[in-house]
């Protein structure tokens, strides 16, 4: 897998193994080497998820300085 594949893409390959290991149709060794590419892939994503969720949860303040987002929790 490339270090730079846009999420997209590797959702969609991710996507397409997850679909051919619940076929069932693939010897062995290749749902193997399927498996471990979908867990690469897995990874991955969630490490991108994790950092577009670390972005949008940060807010910049007054002074220009970036903090944690902290919900108001229905306070105004």
């Amino acid at each position: 897998m490339e270090k730079q594949q846009p999420f997209a893409e590797a959702m969609s390959e991710l996507e397409e193994i997850v679909r051919k290991l619940e076929l069932g149709d693939v010897p062995l060794e290749e749902a193997i080497d399927l498996y471990k590419k979908g867990m690469e892939l897995s990874h991955y994503c969630h490490q991108k998820l994790s950092n577009a969720e670390n972005q949008l949860i940060s807010i910049v303040n007054d002074q220009g300085e970036k903090q944690p987002f902290e919900p108001a929790n229905g306070e105004d």
